[in-house]
């Protein structure tokens, strides 16, 4: 299971009815792929409906998809949006991570 904040399911809802993309079958899309300081980073980009082999979860009125694959390393994660001072934008929260950078954008599992 991935959990969604309420911020961070708002902030979804927001951007997909900016970008155009169908709130009745968009969400945001997360996954991990190599790279980063830390050898895995978090990818996000909007959806306008899921693919075949996707999990998906929806809670506060929003949707994630998930590859497979990303699965294994997100499962039990929670998704947050912060608006802080310095900084703005989504975060993991991610059980699976051993350590990850300064920056929190990439992680070692």
């Amino acid at each position: 299971m991935i959990q969604v904040t309420e911020k961070a399911a708002k902030k979804i809802r927001e951007l997909l009815i900016r970008e155009g993309v169908p709130l009745e079958t968009g969400g945001l899309r997360i996954g991990v792929q190599g790279g980063g300081c830390s050898g895995l980073t978090y990818a996000l980009r909007l959806e306008t409906q899921a693919r075949d082999r996707d999990r998906v979860f929806e809670e506060h009125g929003s949707r994630i998809f998930v590859d497979p694959k990303s699965y294994l390393y997100l499962q039990n994660t929670t998704l947050d949006y912060v608006e802080e001072l310095m900084r703005q934008g989504f975060v993991f929260q991610n059980p699976n991570a051993e350590r990850s950078c300064g920056c929190g954008s990439s992680f070692t599992a």
